[in-house]
């Protein structure tokens, strides 16, 4: 998923660089919104993984 962001993220750099700003604005905010999910995952992963009595990574 973060690959997915940081995908998203590079096509909203190009496009703006190109003067495409619809583009480069849809980019960034699918880009944004994959990077907070996978945030939560992240910590719903962790949380999960201490519960289990595992330590952190």
């Amino acid at each position: 998923m973060l690959g997915w962001a940081l995908t998203f993220l590079i096509v909203a750099l190009v496009a703006a660089l190109l003067g495409f700003g619809g583009i480069a604005g849809a980019s960034a905010g699918i880009a944004q919104v994959l990077f907070v999910l996978f945030l939560v995952l992240f910590v719903v992963a962790m949380i999960a993984r201490a519960v289990k009595g595992r330590p952190p990574v």
